[in-house]
């Protein structure tokens, strides 16, 4: 929002433009006439120049900002599996229940991403779980880059080897941040809906870390390949089969500019409950509204929780066929851009509901303020989890939440065997 110094980059002009249409509205400014008072949706670069020790800057109360300082905590990829990883060591030494394990070695509660190795750093680990399964794929991403850049599947350690002396050097020893990639193992039994792959993105909005407070938006929606899915080894270079990334998707022969490959949150629900019953369908989104939370708690206490932040998030999520949820990656800066028409309303209304969480009433900004705001200006957000609110119900509300059980938390519902209950984590 409004700066004292510092340049602003401008994804696109409809980003700019849909932005500056909710400012006016609310009477905020008139842009380019008003200099006391400008408003801008800053990039996470800016952001980072904002919070920089050298620049000296010091924002004052009635200026808010669209990031928290460190957020790379939660949106770099590397990052990101470092803290959930470092989260769950934490939740085992104090012995919490959360951290259980089955006969196998796996987290119950706590495995929602897939096994994930740093490159080069964890290459040596790596050769060692691969070689528990030669036959298993693994998908690589750059840690720094987004849209699909730089990532490729892989299934023989040779491929890895030829990466390695294509990124010019002979050996894997350390390289420099933006040259380190992650290495996952790919999830190659997902859902699919027409013969074809898809993932969901949902929107995330924090208004603080500590306490933690959390809204998830209603209107999310799935993104679709435009190539039937295979799990041919022949077709791992075939980016559209495997890739649900629009700026990938767009450029293929069958891409629908009509409706971008895209469905609605609310047409998946619908899809899933008359194909495999409300029961499990309910028992899905918990378990991605658990995924959520959790991998939000994780990062918590490393945030720079600065009260002048808020945040948007921009998840994506891959189910598999077995109706599993995984966490694929954060975007600190999801696409505001409009592909379709319906893309145009959906980040219309999410930035309109966005603006009326971090500054209700449309009133001046004040970063004292509560964050509290009334149920009324939540539009089409819905509050996911309220750490204040948790812990006035116990310390154990979170796990009995996950397993099933129920307890009495004022507004909000849940699940248990199709029937609506009072979830405890909410």
């Amino acid at each position: 929002f409004r700066i004292m110094a510092g340049k602003v980059k401008w994804v696109t002009d409809i980003e700019k433009s849909v932005l500056i249409n909710n400012f006016e509205k609310r009477g905020w400014i008139q842009v380019a006439e008003n200099e006391d008072w400008n408003f801008y949706w800053m990039s996470v670069q800016t952001i980072r120049n904002v919070f920089s020790v050298e620049t000296g800057y010091r924002l004052s109360d009635d200026q808010i900002v669209n990031h928290f300082p460190n957020h790379y905590e939660l949106t770099r990829k590397d990052l990101m599996v470092k803290n959930i990883k470092r989260y769950r060591k934490e939740l085992e030494k104090e012995g919490s229940p959360l951290a259980e394990k089955d006969e196998n070695g796996k987290y119950i509660y706590l495995d929602f991403v897939p096994v994930t190795f740093m490159l080069p750093a964890d290459y040596n680990l790596f050769v060692e779980e691969f070689r528990k399964n030669p036959s298993s794929t693994w998908i690589m991403k750059p840690c720094g880059k987004a849209q699909g850049k730089g990532i490729f599947l892989i299934n023989k350690l040779s491929q890895i080897k030829k990466w390695s002396r294509d990124s010019k050097t002979s050996s894997f020893v350390s390289q420099s941040s933006k040259e380190a990639y992650v290495i996952s193992l790919y999830i190659n039994n997902p859902l699919l809906i027409g013969g074809k792959k898809f993932d969901l993105r949902l929107y995330v909005l924090v208004s603080t870390y500590r306490p933690l407070r959390c809204y998830m938006y209603k209107l999310g929606f799935c993104r679709f390949c435009t190539v039937k899915y295979t799990p041919s080894t022949s077709e791992l270079d075939n980016m559209f089969v495997h890739l649900t990334n629009v700026a990938i998707q767009k450029h293929g022969d069958d891409y629908n500019h009509i409706h971008g490959g895209k469905w609605t949150v609310s047409n998946l629900r619908l899809y899933l409950e008359s194909t495999r019953g409300k029961e499990v369908t309910n028992k899905l989104f918990d378990e991605i509204h658990w995924i959520i939370v959790q991998s939000l708690k994780a990062v918590a206490p490393v945030m720079n929780n600065d009260k002048h932040c808020f945040e948007c998030y921009g998840y994506d999520i891959i189910i598999d066929d077995k109706l599993k949820p995984w966490l694929i990656e954060v975007n600190a800066s999801p696409s505001l851009t409009s592909s379709t028409a319906n893309d145009r309303i959906l980040k219309y209304n999410l930035i309109n509901d966005t603006l009326n969480i971090a500054v209700p009433n449309g009133e001046i900004p004040d970063c004292k303020w509560n964050k509290s705001p009334p149920k009324e200006v939540l539009g089409n957000y819905e509050v996911l989890y309220d750490e204040e609110m948790a812990q006035s119900d116990g310390p154990d509300r979170d796990l009995r939440s996950r397993s099933g059980q129920s307890t009495a938390v004022k507004g909000s519902r849940g699940r248990d065997l199709g029937k609506p209950v009072l979830t405890t984590w909410k």
